[in-house]
């Protein structure tokens, strides 16, 4: 007599799923690795600390909000949305050997997409299933984390890791930022890789696309969380969806203790000099075409696929490259970080 139960189980279950799946979720190959920051440095040709890029290939060292258009000046992108000319980057993973010696950790595709590198896009509208959302507006950009922070005072909601014992992902670990998951980057070794998650905030001015500091014209809800439906503060009225990152760094040909300091102590550092983690950050610039990202929204698309978009094989994708605005090498073994940063723990 316990059928009755049990299917209304099953029932509320799969209810979740379903809302779960309301998200779009898809991969952004590598559009270049470079020193070029157009928000923190704009007009530098080569930006203090190096990048992974991922979006349309008008990325360039100046981007000045509303008067640059992303989608007008773009031929490709390297997303498998083919609307989505906006631009995604975060810093990249270095291995510090024994011997003082680094190399770029490379990146791998998320579970069920394929991708030269990059990182997975989240575009998440309420999890209730009914609200709606603003979509970013043409010229809105912004800034979540800080790439001079060194311990976990100080930082923003959300930017985690997780330390994967197999490179299918078992076991999963639950939501991001979770469980095990740690905003310093993880103090063993990771036998499947490290992923990294980067959510931005979810309020906005109603207002302004940008900010001075590219932070202050967002902000988290007043209480609880945008997973919850926690209200947005009345000086950000506006709610906007859930944007969230994932980096998968492939970090298995470092496995070898051997190559591992002496003390076990975690050798990976970001291209900013943090060998802590807590530094991680992510920048965004909007540049979805017309009212793309909006329809898809409403119609609570779910993952790589939609009715309401156009897209691209991933092969398609991956072809949509950029050119270093000043090569510089930052693969092989190298004797310093690009842009010669001194590696800090404190």
């Amino acid at each position: 007599m316990q059928w009755r139960p049990l299917a209304a189980v099953a029932a509320l279950l799969a209810r979740d799923v379903a809302l779960a799946q309301q998200m779009l979720r898809f991969s952004c190959s590598k559009l270049t690795i470079e020193r070029l920051d157009p928000l923190v440095s704009p007009g530098m040709q080569q930006s203090p600390h190096m990048h992974q890029v991922g979006g349309g290939n008008s990325f360039r060292a100046t981007m000045a909000p509303v008067e640059y258009d992303p989608v007008g000046e773009s031929t490709c992108t390297s997303c498998t949305f083919a609307e989505d000319f906006s631009n995604y980057w975060t810093a990249n993973l270095f291995f510090r050997a024994r011997n003082g010696s680094l190399k770029r950790v490379p990146q791998m595709s998320n579970m069920g997409l394929k991708a030269d590198g990059g990182l997975t896009v989240y575009y998440i509208p309420p999890y209730d299933g009914k609200s709606n959302v603003t979509a970013f507006k043409p010229g809105f950009r912004m800034l979540v984390g800080d790439a001079m922070l060194r311990r976990s005072e100080g930082q923003q909601r959300q930017l985690c890791h997780r330390c994967f014992s197999t490179v299918n992902q078992v076991p999963f670990g639950g939501a991001p930022c979770t469980g095990d998951d740690t905003a310093s980057l993880p103090g063993g070794m990771c036998r499947g890789g490290i992923r990294t998650t980067i959510t931005f905030p979810t309020c906005w001015d109603g207002v302004n696309v940008d900010s001075p500091d590219h932070k202050a014209h967002v902000a988290y809800p007043e209480t609880g969380s945008f997973e919850s439906g926690g209200a947005c503060p009345a000086t950000h009225p506006r709610k906007l969806p859930q944007l969230m990152y994932e980096i998968l760094w492939d970090t298995r040909e470092f496995n070898s203790p051997d190559l591992w300091p002496e003390d076990g102590s975690q050798p990976f550092v970001y291209s900013m000099g943090d060998g802590t983690g807590y530094g991680q950050h992510g920048d965004y610039l909007f540049g979805w075409k017309d009212d793309a990202l909006q329809r898809a929204l409403d119609a609570r698309c779910s993952n790589d696929r939609c009715s309401e978009l156009k897209s691209q094989t991933s092969d398609e994708a991956m072809r949509c490259t950029l050119n270093q605005t000043v090569p510089e090498k930052y693969d092989g073994w190298l004797t310093k970080l690009p842009g010669n940063w001194t590696i800090t723990y404190a």
